[in-house]
């Protein structure tokens, strides 16, 4: 197989990090998940970033690493956090790197479901009491989507499993 490098963007909770590795599972590549390269590359975590540093070092960093990656010469599956494409011009440097970028697109009730039950895990909303959470997700979905639906491919989950959706972004590569 020549080289292929994927990305996957989407908002939090979206299965971003699952789905890449089945996908790199079932094509023998290597899987990325940009928020953990930054963290052992920063020798912290992201919500240490954020707090000690802020959040304008973490986007310039999160582009210097996003960088990186795209000079392996070497095929993977990349799992971008849910803010990457939306600063910069990480979206348009993506694209012009792949042409397989993948925005798993899940609904706001689906995405609400899945988050209630690991928000102490998100910084991002863990303050947030659970009757807010679809109310944020909503307002940050519509600010976010215009980046996130400049993917290549936008894979629709209605409610479909990890592996379903894994199976539909390995049916797109040619």
């Amino acid at each position: 197989m020549k080289e292929v490098k994927i990305v996957l963007v989407g908002y939090m909770g979206s299965g971003k990090t699952t789905v890449g590795r089945i996908v790199a599972n079932h094509l023998n590549v290597n899987f990325l998940d940009l928020d953990a390269f930054i963290e052992e590359g920063e020798k912290m975590s992201i919500a240490s970033i954020f707090k000690e540093k802020g959040e304008i070092y973490f986007r310039k960093k999160e582009i210097e690493y996003l960088n990186k990656v795209f000079l392996k010469d070497e095929s993977f599956v990349l799992s971008l956090g849910g803010g990457t494409p939306c600063f910069g011009n990480n979206m348009e440097f993506i694209n012009s790197k792949t042409p397989y970028s993948f925005y798993l697109n899940v609904g706001i009730n689906e995405l609400e479901e899945r988050l209630v039950k690991e928000k102490e895990h998100r910084p991002m909303i863990s303050h947030l009491a659970d009757d807010k959470l679809t109310e944020f997700i909503g307002m940050h979905l519509f600010e976010r989507s215009f980046f996130y639906n400049k993917a290549h491919h936008k894979i629709k989950s209605n409610r479909n499993t990890p592996t379903e959706i894994a199976e539909m972004i390995v049916n797109k590569l040619v």
